[in-house]
């Protein structure tokens, strides 16, 4: 079963309609880092983190991990560990998986894009997560509010895709 996501910034999974954020420049199927786009196509979830001081561990049918302070996402185009989870201090450009100042990344749903192979420069960090309380856009990711979040978890396995539309 998979989420459709529309660019109308909503979404469809198991016959629910969920609202939620996209990249604030719309989506692509030319994905680049920092254009701010989401990309389009269909894409396997690989794998949820959590941050168990602020949430229980969700439940799923992926595999799950917790985030630890010092966990980081490389999205630095000019490095190997690019659009892969990494330790801090690290030196280079990265996304920090333990944000201090919001509830963001409190559930962390990492999408197969741009993983197999990993193509410098066509976008990294590219994640499910927990959506402002406006719904502002992302940065490329998709948001969802957390409630809903963990009730599409619960119904997600390794055969669970997200399809972006146009």
């Amino acid at each position: 079963m998979d989420i459709i996501v529309k660019s109308a910034a909503k979404a469809v999974f198991n016959g629910k309609e969920y609202n939620c954020a996209i990249g604030k420049n719309g989506v692509t199927d030319d994905k680049k880092e920092s254009d701010g786009m989401t990309p389009i196509g269909c894409f396997p979830l690989r794998e949820v983190f959590y941050r168990p001081d602020r949430i229980a561990k969700p439940k799923t049918g992926l595999p799950i991990s917790e985030i630890n302070k010092g966990d980081g996402w490389c999205n630095d185009v000019n490095l190997a560990e690019y659009n892969q989870k990494i330790k801090l201090p690290f030196n280079g450009s990265y996304e920090e998986l333990w944000h201090k100042e919001d509830n963001l990344y409190d559930v962390v749903v990492v999408m197969g894009y741009n993983d197999n192979p990993i193509i410098s420069g066509k976008g990294s960090t590219i994640f499910l997560h927990i959506a402002r309380p406006e719904f502002t856009p992302t940065l490329g990711c998709v948001a969802f509010r957390k409630e809903d979040l963990l009730e599409i978890l619960k119904d997600c396995d390794i055969n669970t895709r997200i399809c972006i539309q146009r």
